[in-house]
């Protein structure tokens, strides 16, 4: 069904056109224009599919690919420069080179939970590395895939950049197609169908999935800024963010206080009654909705843990209440998958090595955030467990970061994007080595007798 596009795609990709560097950098602009040009209406469709508060929006959805979209006008240049290398003397005299080529025609998946940004931040680094892409935004949240589609159809000839619409049909469809590069942002299980698909035509992919992401606070911190950070991190977009943290664990000595102030903040944040806030988002769905909510009748009905605050839902609304909950164990329903809701699990430590053990007895996280003075702990946190990528002393801003690759590993994903590490995934590194005709040693070519033990004494 989709043939006809992507072969348009190959065919305008073939031009060169997309490998002239001023080309990219025209249609880095152009990018950035409509999304200045749209501002507006990218909030009230972010607003339409989750509520989202416009300065959220703004900040979460909108800058962060405009900061991307300008970081990578600034460094493109460098980028795309052939990278001359040193060759072993015994090829002298030799000349090494790695040429950064686009790989093609890219497929781009993108998420219901950040529905812009994680449609458009990819994109990108496709356009840097001088691809061509089909965009399927997430039909879930279907007033900003739609219009994403709308600004696409104006701004871009759609032999270069295109979005298709659709849902589960559509993605299997376009999975069925052979593409140069798929980028999936979603969850683990719809992970592996991609990689799946892909595997029948040899595509590489990126995914980028989640997790139950840990953070861990310890007793040497600022306790208010400690629950403020925690708080926003967590609450930000209801809970729907795979870097949100999923559950701390918390020392003992300090577990009471910092929930104390994490309550102080909800209530400072959202007010008294946050159904009734401006500035606190809805889950995206009726089915999302059900699945957390199942969540909190297991803890009402069955006694698996204790709400310590929250707990209150809106079914005609899809609101429910930012929610703490105390007295968890392992064995609990909640604690078997990524949470991706306003629901904060808290579980208590009281040894460090206790903490590493955790982590590491399950899969690894998308992220891992640290709240701690000690240095000593920092570095044995870090060294001492595998995942993407985290903080020090603050929760999602290393996300928003041009300058570090962002990534998961094991079940959080494969590969990694922004800035650079977006350039360099949708890039092939092409290694040359030139040689002139001069000095055409004959020890490399046959017949070899005699020639083994001077062969040893060069390249042994």
């Amino acid at each position: 069904m989709f043939a006809e596009t992507i072969h348009n795609q190959r065919d305008f990709f073939q031009t060169g056109q997309t490998k002239d560097i001023s080309f990219r950098i025209q249609q880095l602009k152009i990018l950035k224009q409509a999304i200045v040009d749209n501002e507006a209406a990218i909030l009230n469709a972010l607003k339409a599919d989750l509520n989202k508060p416009f300065a959220e929006s703004f900040l979460a959805e909108i800058v962060l690919v405009v900061k991307e979209i300008e970081y990578a006008i600034k460094h493109i240049k460098k980028w795309t420069k052939p990278q001359k290398k040193s060759t072993p003397w015994q090829f002298i005299p030799a000349s090494a080179t790695i040429y950064p080529q686009p790989l093609g025609v890219i497929l781009i998946i993108g998420a219901w939970n950040f529905p812009f940004q994680l449609t458009i931040a990819p994109l990108i680094g496709a356009i840097a590395a001088g691809n061509c892409a089909i965009l399927k935004p997430s039909e879930i949240a279907c007033h900003t895939s739609n219009l994403i589609a709308e600004i696409f159809n104006q701004y871009f000839d759609k032999s270069y950049l295109t979005v298709i619409e659709g849902g589960v049909e559509t993605s299997e469809q376009l999975l069925a197609e052979k593409f140069d590069r798929i980028f999936f942002t979603g969850g683990t299980a719809v992970g592996k169908i991609i990689m799946e698909a892909a595997a029948k035509h040899l595509t590489p992919v990126t995914l980028e999935l989640g997790g139950k992401s840990p953070c861990i606070v310890d007793t040497d911190i600022d306790l208010k800024v400690a629950a403020r950070r925690i708080t926003w991190g967590k609450f930000l977009n209801a809970g729907q963010a795979c870097l949100a943290p999923d559950y701390l664990l918390v020392n003992k000595k300090i577990k009471e206080n910092l929930l104390n102030e994490i309550k102080k903040y909800l209530q400072e944040f959202y007010g008294e009654n946050p159904a009734k806030s401006p500035d606190y988002a809805r889950i995206i769905n009726q089915k999302q909705f059900d699945r957390l909510v199942s969540y909190l009748k297991d803890i009402k009905d069955l006694k698996n843990g204790k709400i310590i605050i929250g707990g209150e839902t809106i079914c005609d609304e899809l609101y429910i209440a930012p929610t703490l909950i105390d007295e968890i164990s392992w064995q609990d329903a909640i604690m078997q998958e990524e949470i991706f809701g306003p629901i904060l699990p808290v579980i208590e430590f009281t040894n460090y090595q206790e903490v590493i053990d955790i982590v590491n007895s399950h899969p690894k996280p998308l992220a891992l955030y640290l709240f701690s003075r000690n240095q000593s702990l920092q570095k044995q946190v870090i060294a001492g467990t595998s995942f993407g990528g985290g903080c020090i002393n603050h929760t999602m801003i290393h996300y928003a970061a041009p300058c570090l690759p962002f990534g998961g590993i094991g079940n959080s994903g494969i590969g990694s994007y922004h800035g650079k590490a977006s350039f360099d995934t949708f890039s092939h590194y092409k290694s040359i080595v030139k040689k002139p005709f001069i000095l055409d040693v004959k020890l490399l070519y046959p017949p070899y007798k005699n020639k083994l033990s001077l062969i040893k004494r060069i390249f042994g």
